[in-house]
């Protein structure tokens, strides 16, 4: 069902099968608001409902399964009995930073002699330097080991091969039709895989590697996971991989090993975010995150690694201090050339397109994949955003749902120099005389396939619920839904025919705090950040439909059922 609130806003209410979900709920002892939710998110098997509701280590898969599995073992193993160095090459975000931790951790901890190093975005770039290559076989490393990256680094491990380096790559990017010639990869991605989730991340696959060889040298699976559970979950959160599956597993047992870890780099990182109560995945993808990845962003992401590493409490804390420090240059840089982006896209005759493509110097290279996110939320268009520099223009790009960039890339593929991603994000880079006919055939290429239905803004609802049915036990019951993330959103509800009783003001005018009645016994109160233009022409007594998500509050150490309010519509 589509309503259409404003004619720059729409909410599809998702449609259910009532006796289905009666059946589930009566054979799971689940409320109505939670059976309905799992059948509209395609959970209706009964093992399926089991597994996903008691998310359990158990049930991870057979590393074994991975590709070229026996192969990376038997490599890592054989240097760790000959004492050969191994060379452990990381990537500069959150996930790569985790991986290249995880694994230096770990073989450290089994004996091994490693090298630990991951990219600076500015003088290396994405990926594997050649020159890294070299500088790997001159520190006399014999194995090349990567993680979070490498599975199209054909070139650079061709040279490794030159050099007498052995190479094992682990990656979770999809793969090109050429494989590097490497001794292994270890990719779930391969077309020949068997391996039965292929959707984890970068850190989750050196998680089931080491996982593997925990268990062929005859140590404690329960104790390997209780010491590296809260890397794999920062960067699988962090690197927005979807919460389904083992990825659901992993987060699900892994964010309490996040705040109770005993790595001095976590403590002294979630000191700095003044944290409340449980840690979620909001709190990994909005605080830990971008605290971690500043450095990669705007200096060198080898400072995150090294709080990663830690091992002292003080040093710890002085790393997080910089990476604060870092953090809140990159947020007040991000304002900065945002506010320059949105003045370029308010003084072009393009306002009206369906795309918004920007490319000027100055921008941070660090910066232009965050400014892209800005661009489509500010105006519900995919963002194409470059920095110029050296008569190149490299950027980064995201979208909405019903453009895939990916496959945009592709088609305007002879223009660019380099491009690669998914769906809704992606990189690219070009000579910079090819920018206005890169931006011509975009162009054209979203005149075809964003119908103006797609443009519009849109809020897809979980299912209608009332105040009623919003009560304490059915948000407990609601709570065994979590971890939300990336393929598993926080459930959006609708409830329609509520009174506004009235509304309370609050230290931010464009905050409302709102008391909603059903004009029985029920009353719910509100809360909705930067919403304020929505209640102009709504009164109380007014009839309204909200949108919402739901919260328990504990103020003042008594628990009520929340309303967080993400949309209204006054009713006639």
């Amino acid at each position: 069902m589509v309503i259409s609130p404003r004619p720059d806003c729409r909410w599809i209410v998702k449609q259910h099968d009532p006796e289905l979900a009666t059946r589930i709920g009566n054979e799971h002892g689940l409320p109505p608001l939670v059976s309905r939710l799992l059948v509209n998110r395609g959970i209706v098997d009964s093992g399926a409902i089991e597994a996903f509701l008691n998310p359990s280590l158990d049930n991870l898969h057979d590393p074994k399964l991975l590709p070229d599995y026996d192969e990376a073992v038997k490599q890592i193993l054989s240097a760790r009995e000959l004492g050969h160095k191994i060379f452990i090459h990381g990537d500069y975000d959150v996930d790569g930073v985790t991986s290249t931790a995880l694994f230096s951790r770990f073989l450290s901890k089994i004996g091994c002699d490693i090298i630990s190093h991951v990219p600076h975005r500015m003088k290396e770039g994405y990926g594997i330097h050649i020159s890294v290559v070299d500088r790997a076989h001159e520190q006399g490393a014999k194995l090349f080991l990567t993680c979070d990256c490498g599975a199209s680094a054909i070139e650079q491990i061709i040279r490794a091969k030159e050099l007498g380096m052995n190479v094992v790559v682990t990656d979770h990017h999809l793969l090109k039709e050429n494989l590097p010639p490497a001794d292994a990869i270890v990719n779930p991605h391969r077309s020949d895989s068997i391996y039965p989730y292929p959707n984890l991340s970068g850190v989750g696959v050196v998680f089931k590697l080491c996982a593997g060889i925990t268990a062929e040298l005859g140590h404690s699976l329960d104790h390997y996971y209780r010491a590296y559970l809260d890397l794999a979950t920062l960067g699988t959160v962090a690197d927005i991989m979807p919460l389904t599956g083992e990825n659901r597993i992993i987060v699900a047992n892994g964010l309490e090993r996040v705040q109770l870890s005993q790595k001095p780099g976590l403590r002294a990182l979630i000191s700095k975010i003044n944290l409340k109560g449980k840690l979620t995945t909001r709190n990994i993808g909005f605080n830990l995150g971008p605290r971690l990845n500043a450095a990669g962003r705007i200096d060198d992401a080898a400072l995150s690694l090294k709080l990663m590493l830690a091992t002292e409490d003080d040093v710890a804390m002085e790393i997080a201090d910089q990476l604060e420090a870092l953090n809140n240059e990159r947020r007040s840089e991000q304002e900065r050339v945002v506010a320059e982006a949105m003045e370029m896209v308010g003084a072009s005759e393009d306002f009206d397109l369906p795309l918004v493509i920007l490319a000027k110097e100055g921008w941070h290279e660090g910066l232009v994949g965050l400014m892209a996110g800005n661009l489509v939320k500010e105006y519900y268009r995919p963002a194409f955003v470059a920095r110029i520099m050296d008569g190149e223009a490299k950027g980064s790009a995201r979208s909405i749902p019903g453009f895939h960039l990916a496959d945009a890339l592709n088609r305007v593929g002879h223009l660019l120099n380099s491009h690669g991603g998914h769906e809704l994000a992606a990189g690219f880079s070009m000579d910079i005389e090819n920018f206005d006919e890169f931006k011509r055939l975009l162009l054209e290429d979203a005149a075809k396939v964003l119908s103006p239905e797609l443009l519009v803004r849109t809020l897809t609802i979980d299912a209608e619920t009332t105040i009623r049915e919003t009560n304490l036990d059915s948000l407990a019951q609601l709570a065994r839904l979590e971890p939300y993330g990336q393929a598993n959103p926080e459930p959006l509800f609708l409830a329609r025919g509520v009174k506004l009783s009235h509304t309370m003001p609050m230290k931010d005018p464009s905050h409302v705090r709102a008391v909603f009645s059903d004009g029985r016994k029920n009353i719910v109160t509100g809360v909705g950040f930067g919403i304020a233009p929505l209640f102009e022409g709504i009164s109380p007594g007014d009839t309204v439909s909200v949108v919402f998500t739901t919260e328990i509050d504990t103020y003042g150490g008594k628990e009520s059922a929340k309303w967080m309010i993400k949309d209204v519509m006054k009713e006639s």
